[in-house]
């Protein structure tokens, strides 16, 4: 049986396709069109599903979108109402985007894919995205939590998922979602309006401010709790709406009263830098202050966050008894809260479903009529995240032949392997395109930039001659799964799957830190673990790297220019190699180099 999971029409639109209750494909649209949080229908990701699976449209039994349009609409309307007539460009602008587009989605769904309505369903947004982490987890039975920034009027559910998993006689799972924060009142929002007014782009930039944020202190508490009310007993919490626009304005989130609070909003076009950042720009004292108070900032409401989740959190333990959580939402990305959860709540595990966001929606709808609406058991447990299209060697070939291009092919894997290292340990900048793409935000191995780790200029190097980036933004280490325990403060690290996934930033040991210059921000890492079975060849180059350098670490960050979605295909791979200062292009078994 087949089932077609939908997100669409807000941020980051995705398919996911599974069959008989296992991941075939899953794919965000923004890999396909080129255009960053695409929010349009995924024709071509759900195309490229059916592909993968060989099958027309007719052979799926179910298509299944994320949440439910009507309740959604019903809340936009009703809260433009309330705030009527400060909301009037609010009411004028969605009132054209609904009766014109977002109330159709069964239409869109039949004609887009190609189904009856008798075969579409529809399923709450934060009970898919609660699906996305559950049934996908390696646990049995576990707490749930969803944070984001809105569904259709919940912001933050709270529940528990029970299963026999694997079992011979397994019974039907089961999702009970049984407490929720609702809309206008959004740890999501909250972080998604001082994201705007640090100069960043909302439901795009949130990880510029939890990178931004460990370069300032949290000496704002006070001020950002005007904002937010929140009960360490309950883990309730409500907004002072009186600091917000985002309820009635589709141009600005924070009100007049926020900016009296906390001043202008940075510019977005300014660089930032700070003492810790550029320390040899201290001449410019006045920019330096002015960088530093927004890092500040920064760091409030990065604190206020983390502790809010983990009074939900602690809440969430003492009403269940479980010892496992699993987390899905936006929110769930923020990989500094995500190791606070696990390191200051009694939850001794943590498991986040890697495409946290609205994508993963996709793929928790399918799971959401697979185990629920049929009643299915749980058979599956993702292991990885190379749900993407792929391009085997001779696809990679047939580009470099066609476009005319000198290369090197290896047919022995362990010369491969060698040649990567060597440029690694020369300094060199990789490429580094293989199999099927990853599903999520992270690039995890199939679709990296890789780095040698040990040198702090590597740092500046990828980010300003390759990224084309912020130089405070932070890189992540990728280590050898059995070899995480020495460089990491992180319980058990070898043991847990969350960090599969660069879902965590842990403390790195301090004995290690000065060995990894690239990858240490200020004093911690967004690492990734890996073994052998789940990505060989990515393996092996971090392995015979330690081998070269005693330093089983490798930098990884994603295989892109800044502004642009990670790259897909061997010629847009290509693409960011010419136009980068990239050293080495390896596409599969074939390797590039500069000059052309």
């Amino acid at each position: 049986m087949y089932i077609l999971g939908i997100s669409a029409f807000y941020h980051d639109s995705a398919a996911a396709l599974i069959k008989d209750g296992e991941v075939v494909a899953a794919a965000m649209e923004e890999r396909f069109t080129r255009l960053k949080h695409d929010n349009g229908f995924p024709q071509l990701a759900a195309e490229f599903c059916l592909e993968q699976a060989r099958i027309p449209p007719d052979e799926l039994d179910y298509v299944v979108f994320y949440e439910k349009p009507l309740v959604k609409f019903e809340r936009i309307l009703q809260t433009a109402l309330n705030t009527f007539p400060r909301s009037s460009g609010l009411w004028r602008e969605s009132m054209l985007a609904w009766l014109t587009d977002k109330l159709w989605v069964r239409s869109h769904l039949a004609r887009g894919i190609g189904v009856p309505y008798d075969k579409i369903l529809f399923c709450d947004h934060h009970m898919s995205h609660a699906a996305s982490a559950f049934f996908a987890c390696p646990y049995k039975d576990a707490a749930i939590l969803t944070v984001d920034g809105v569904g259709e009027w919940t912001t933050t559910a709270l529940g528990v998922g029970k299963s026999s998993l694997g079992e011979a006689d397994a019974m039907p799972p089961a999702i009970e979602l049984f407490e929720e924060q609702r809309f206008p009142h959004s740890l999501g929002l909250l972080y998604s309006t001082f994201t705007a007014w640090l100069g960043f782009r909302v439901n795009n930039g949130e990880y510029k401010v939890m990178g931004m944020s460990p370069y300032g202190e949290p000496r704002y508490l006070d001020k950002v709790y005007k904002l937010v009310a929140a009960d360490r007993t309950t883990g309730s919490f409500r907004l002072d709406m009186s600091y917000f626009d985002f309820h009635r304005s589709t141009s600005r989130s924070y009100s007049d009263k926020f900016l009296d609070l906390f001043g202008e909003k940075r510019d977005a076009d300014s660089e930032f830098f700070t003492a810790s950042t550029q320390p040899h720009r201290k001449d410019e004292k006045l920019a330096m202050e002015t960088n530093q108070y927004y890092a500040d900032v920064a760091a409030s409401v990065q604190q206020v966050t983390e502790d809010t989740l983990i009074n939900i959190a602690t809440y969430l333990h003492n009403k269940t008894g479980m010892k496992k959580l699993v987390m899905a939402g936006g929110v769930a990305l923020n990989t500094k809260a995500n190791w606070r959860i696990l390191k200051e709540t009694p939850f001794e595990e943590l498991w986040i479903q890697p495409a946290a966001g609205d994508d993963g929606g996709a793929l928790g709808a399918a799971l959401w009529a697979w185990h629920i609406v049929l009643g299915k058991p749980r058979r599956w447990v993702q292991s990885h995240a190379y749900f993407g299209k792929g391009y085997d060697d001779a696809d990679c070939r047939s580009f470099l032949e066609a476009a005319g291009l000198r290369y090197e092919s290896y047919d022995d894997e362990c010369k491969l392997t060698e040649t990567i290292v060597d440029a690694l340990t020369r300094q060199q900048v990789i490429g580094f395109h293989q199999g099927r793409f990853e599903w999520g935000p992270r690039a995890l191995g199939n679709r990296s930039i890789l780095a040698d780790p040990r040198g702090e200029e590597m740092k500046e190097i990828v980010n300003t001659k390759i990224k084309f980036r912020e130089p405070f933004r932070p890189f992540a280490p990728v280590i050898l799964r059995e070899r995480s325990p020495e460089y990491f403060d992180y319980p058990q690290v070898a043991e847990h799957d969350t960090p599969r996934y660069m879902l965590m930033v842990a403390p790195i040991k301090s004995d290690k830190q000065s060995e990894i210059h690239a990858v240490n921000h200020e004093g911690t890492g967004r690492l990734q673990s890996i073994d052998r079975d789940t990505n060989p060849r990515y393996y092996d180059v971090v392995k015979q790297f330690g081998d070269a350098t005693g330093v089983p670490v490798v930098l990884n960050t994603s295989f892109n220019l800044r502004g642009e979605p990670i790259v897909n295909t061997p010629q847009e791979a290509f693409n960011t190699f010419r136009n980068s200062d990239i050293d080495m292009l390896v596409l599969g078994s074939h390797v590039l180099r500069k000059p052309l």
